[in-house]
């Protein structure tokens, strides 16, 4: 009897979460077509003001053209001849998959206890993006200034760029969606700790 009564139940469940995920979807596309732009150009700012903490290097432009974001870079330390590295940031190749990410999310709404978990997702999201535009920055200015002889190549430093850059591309972005969707699901249901304290001082 409680499996047919969880039958209808579940299909409901589903049925909603999918209508809510499809509308989402599709507002969700249609936004951020217009915000992609400065969203990309925002990120890719402060990713570009981070990196310098950790090279030695000013940065001399930041320009948008359509898709790209194109951040320009000079040695702080140069010898007659200042050799500017430019570094385009195509703005798709990290937030492709924001509509749907958006989506993901709006549909868990409906059965999340704790809505401020939503916050705690897009500080997700925010992070994955800043360490896409960081760690590409990272890997591309270590060669150039290997290249230029501002740096010397092997190095620890490299090698932790290169795998940096790598793993943020090859698998988190790309698994962007379905991390928050994980982080939803499993944690949609956990109560803070404060409000876990004060349930067992009520029970006492």
């Amino acid at each position: 009897m409680d499996k047919e009564k969880k039958k209808p139940l579940f299909r409901s469940v589903l049925l909603k979460a999918s209508l809510i995920f499809v509308v989402s979807y599709t507002i969700s596309l249609l936004v951020w077509l217009g915000i992609k732009g400065y969203y990309g150009l925002a990120v890719t700012t402060i990713a570009s003001y981070a990196i310098t903490l950790f090279k030695d290097v000013d940065i001399v432009s930041i320009l948008r053209q359509g898709d790209i974001v194109s951040v320009g870079f000079i040695p702080q330390k140069f010898g007659v001849t200042i050799l500017k590295t430019t570094i385009d940031v195509p703005i798709s190749n990290y937030t492709f998959n924001a509509p749907l990410t958006f989506a993901i999310m709006a549909a868990f709404y409906p059965y999340l206890k704790r809505k401020r978990i939503y916050l705690e997702a897009l500080v997700i999201l925010l992070v994955v993006h800043f360490l896409f535009v960081f760690s590409l920055e990272g890997e591309k200015l270590s060669g150039a200034l290997e290249t230029q002889g501002y740096a010397k190549g092997g190095t620890a430093s490299q090698i932790f760029w290169e795998f940096l850059w790598g793993f943020i591309n090859n698998m988190v972005v790309r698994f962007e969606p379905f991390l928050i969707g994980a982080y939803l699901f499993f944690f949609r249901n956990r109560v803070p700790a404060v409000k876990q304290a004060q349930q067992k001082k009520v029970k006492k």
